[in-house]
């Protein structure tokens, strides 16, 4: 089944308003028009008014770096749905490895964000992945399998289909390590498995799988090409719009 690829930029805590909007406008100036490959820059929140205005009639998408599950409240420091809805923001990135070690995020918390962020019409990108001392001991799949599983808790087939989930390898996040395109499909094809067990063959068909873990334009090629990899959720090769150009017309480019 043909998946469109995806890109997404995910900055974490870098870019000052003014800096994040010269670099949105060159992303907007090179790819704005592109539809072949589906793009989403995920700035600061400090950013994302003034990216949201940038973006406005173009094809690249805006996301958020994280969310709270509560709609409002006394949660000090937090964002909720409705505030990036406001902004129009489309997709979340949930349960990145850096807030589950950081910041002690369960698989329990982030599944209650990403059934909040169903419910707001927000696209959750659910973040799963293993550490370096779990792949060394032979559990990256059963670490996979539970956050996969876990992740999408109470997630019903009919409100499953904007679902996007992102495979990172811990120890291939900023280190410059890579797995290797077979280690990256062998736990691609395995959680497109798992998506059949949870939400069925056509869900699971369409479902965008992202590989996370120091993607650049050097190694995108071969990794795109695998059968279960969809896109790329990008870190350091995001904050450079060259880079991010790049790795969107190796996105395209792939079969």
């Amino acid at each position: 089944m043909y998946r469109q690829k995806m890109i997404v930029g995910n900055w974490k805590m870098n870019k000052t308003t003014a800096d994040a909007l010269v670099l949105i406008r060159d992303i907007a100036a090179t790819v704005g028009k592109r539809t072949d490959v589906d793009v989403v820059v995920c700035p600061p929140f400090t950013a994302l008014e003034g990216a949201s205005r940038v973006l406005e009639g173009t094809a690249v998408k805006l996301g958020a770096q994280n969310m709270h599950p509560e709609l409002n409240g006394a949660f000090t420091g937090e964002v909720s749905a409705p505030m990036l809805r406001e902004l129009f923001v489309t997709h979340v990135i949930l349960g990145h490895s850096e807030r589950r070690a950081y910041f002690g995020e369960t698989d329990a918390f982030v599944n209650q964000k990403v059934l909040t962020a169903i419910k707001n019409q927000l696209r959750p990108i659910l973040c799963v992945g293993e550490t370096l001392a779990e792949r060394e001991a032979g559990a990256t799949l059963r670490v996979v399998q539970t956050q996969v599983e876990r992740g999408l808790e109470g997630v019903g087939r009919e409100t499953a289909g904007g679902i996007v989930v992102a495979y990172e390898p811990v120890w291939a996040i900023g280190t410059g390590k890579v797995a290797t395109a077979a280690q990256a499909q062998e736990v691609h094809a395995f959680i497109r498995s798992l998506l059949v067990k949870l939400l069925g063959e056509a869900v699971a068909q369409r479902a965008r799988i992202l590989y996370g873990g120091s993607m650049k334009p050097a190694n995108a090629a071969e990794l795109l090409g695998q059968g279960d990899i969809d896109g790329g959720l990008i870190g350091g090769a995001s904050l450079e719009a060259r880079s991010f150009c790049d790795l969107i017309q190796a996105a395209g480019a792939a079969k």
